[in-house]
């Protein structure tokens, strides 16, 4: 059984217990930071017992957050077990990423018909301050701007059924996509990917960004399917 590493270093808003200001936001957005990063790798058990006490919060909270992770794919709820953290197969890795690379080739074309200006320019800035992210080496904030990216095109489709298949196979990836910037090679590789994404959006090329969009979600699996 793999132990939960403890959250006294991973402070939220500052040393000591998570405020009670938004408590099951923050829960949620703590407890699945530590998913992605491999804090709690799949097949953990989630120790409400345990987790209260370096959360310094009651189980009632805690409870609510990890059923939140499980309607998003992260946890599952497993009878004798409890909350354990899910645990997905190479072929489980290798259809979602398929599935979702048809849906982000599908909205990189509606996107550059349906896109207005503005919105194209806050995609450009969400870019810009990832390569920022990058270069200063700050891997979660990077992450947290890539994955935004993708999502804001996948709203700019203009396709609500889209977008919402988006966003749950995109929850359930996390980590998996997490993995993926795993060295520097690996890393500057994706980054060089979505300077063509960018490029493409902003020219409004719809074949030129669908095809990058593709390749990028095939480079995505070659770059994690020895991990998973």
């Amino acid at each position: 059984m793999n132990e939960i590493k403890s959250l006294e270093q991973r402070p939220i808003g500052g040393p000591g217990p998570i405020r009670r200001t938004a408590l099951h936001d923050t829960l949620v957005s703590h407890l699945r930071d530590m998913i992605i990063e491999g804090d709690l790798p799949p097949g953990t058990r989630l120790h409400e017992g345990q987790l209260g006490e370096q959360l310094g919060v009651s189980r009632t909270p805690l409870r609510e957050a990890i059923k939140y992770l499980a309607s998003e794919g992260l946890v599952e709820l497993v009878p004798s077990r409890g909350a354990v953290v899910k645990r997905f197969s190479a072929k489980d890795v290798r259809d979602m990423l398929t599935v979702l690379q048809t849906l982000e080739e599908l909205a990189g074309r509606l996107a550059c018909e349906t896109a207005t200006d503005a919105e194209i320019a806050e995609v450009r800035a969400l870019h810009d301050e990832m390569v920022r992210r990058y270069e200063a080496g700050d891997r979660m904030q990077y992450y947290k701007l890539n994955q935004d990216i993708h999502s804001a095109i996948a709203r700019l489709s203009g396709n609500a059924a889209l977008a919402d298949m988006h966003a749950m196979l995109q929850t359930r990836l996390k980590r998996i996509r997490f993995i993926g910037h795993e060295g520097p090679e690996k890393w500057a590789a994706a980054v060089a990917e979505h300077q063509e994404m960018i490029a493409a959006l902003e020219a409004r090329d719809k074949a030129r960004l669908s095809e990058v969009l593709g390749l990028h979600l095939t480079r995505a699996w070659e770059r994690v399917r020895d991990a998973v």
